[in-house]
């Protein structure tokens, strides 16, 4: 029996591959130009005295329990009240991923009865936290506020009466675009809701002082942001910030913060450190929103059209083969880039997803930009 299932399990595995969806680890090498390490902290002077510092008064790697048990480090609480305060929410709390922070507040927060309406290109982890939960859900078009209200209205007429969640990121990790937060907070007032942003590439980069894109949306009680600790801000884990009793509710309802090992202390002293870069240096944010303008009028100068504005810069090729071999030859070339394919992206929108930060130049940006032209030219021709 276990052969034969072994069996099926190559035979999927030969599908995939034969339709160019089969996925490799491949080691990071060449200009860095897939990563979220957005503000170079991840391998920072700063971040590595951090880390000896804490380990050499005493913090321990591992936390050896929940959070509910022997887990519950003075570093995690010190973590949780120091970015509350960076990032004026009422109360934060650590989770062990962003994943992990997206799957227990949405299968813990909305209620049977509830509505969740949620932008159709959230995280897969978003998705699953929904899945999990109770509520009934509906996915709308992509950035579309209209649509979002209309799904609301139709709950409402077909007799809902529960609380609607609107749930959506700040900038979508594939297209690099932003959500409409001004309009999706009216909404949610408008039909006394819940607006839930996955700031996971907005934190450290966007908004005053790093504070993400839903930054003036601060202390609001249907206000939940997540911010992410392993992209912009160089470590790991995921802090949900909101009103103390949603907290409060996550901590004696949310599964995957109740049975999980507590994060490592040692993480959460490098995370308090990352914040602590953030406002001590704003140099570094300014440094990557110069990087990005020139990245952005390079594409649009070379590769046509335009770019999204942000740091996270897609380029759609569609064909998964052609994708895949654009990749490789870059990465041949110098520049680390990789191909994203369905399902991660909807079919037919096989792309490159090109990030930029503060772990390249310009001049490396020009040379990648012109070369990938080059090779886009030479693919057509």
């Amino acid at each position: 029996m276990s052969l034969d299932l072994l069996r099926r399990y190559d035979v999927k595995l030969e599908h995939l591959a034969q339709k160019g969806r089969q996925r490799d680890l491949i080691r990071d090498a060449g200009s860095d130009f897939t990563s979220n390490d957005y503000l170079g902290l991840a391998s920072s002077p700063r971040m590595r005295a951090a880390v000896i510092n804490a380990l050499d008064r005493g913090v321990p790697v591992g936390a050896g329990g929940s959070r509910l048990l022997r887990g519950n480090h003075a570093e995690h609480t010190a973590l949780e009240e120091e970015a509350a305060a960076f990032f004026g929410c009422e109360r934060m709390l650590y989770f062990g991923s962003g994943y992990a922070a997206n799957l227990a507040a949405l299968s813990t927060l909305p209620q049977r009865g509830d509505l969740v309406v949620h932008d159709a290109l959230i995280h897969a982890s978003a998705h699953d936290g929904i899945r999990a939960g109770r509520a009934e859900a509906v996915s709308v078009a992509h950035n579309d506020a209209n649509a979002v209200e209309g799904a609301i209205a139709h709950w409402r007429k077909k007799g809902g009466v529960g609380t609607p969640w609107i749930v959506v990121e700040s900038i979508y990790s594939m297209d690099g675009d932003r959500a409409s937060l001004s309009d999706l907070i009216e909404i949610a007032d408008r039909n006394e809701g819940f607006l839930y942003v996955d700031e996971a590439h907005g934190t450290g980069v966007h908004g005053n002082g790093g504070r993400g894109c839903a930054a003036d949306l601060e202390r609001r009680d249907n206000v939940i942001v997540l911010h992410t600790c392993g992209k912009a801000l160089g470590v790991a884990g995921a802090l949900i910030g909101a009103n103390r009793t949603i907290c409060e509710f996550l901590i004696n309802r949310a599964r995957p913060f109740i049975y999980a090992t507590a994060p490592s202390p040692l993480q959460a002293a490098s995370v308090r450190e990352a914040l602590v870069i953030l406002a001590d240096e704003p140099e570094r944010q300014q440094a990557l929103s110069d990087l990005v303008a020139f990245a952005n009028r390079q594409f649009s100068e070379h590769l046509g059209g335009h770019g999204s504005g942000t740091q996270i810069l897609p380029v759609i090729i569609g064909e998964n083969g052609r994708t895949m071999r654009l990749a490789e030859g870059m990465r041949r070339q110098g520049f680390d880039i990789r191909a994203i394919r369905p399902p991660t992206v909807p079919a037919g929108t096989a792309r490159l997803r090109i990030t930029i930060t503060l772990n390249v130049d310009k001049a490396t940006i020009a040379d990648m930009v012109q070369r990938l032209a080059a090779m886009m030219a030479r693919e057509t021709s």
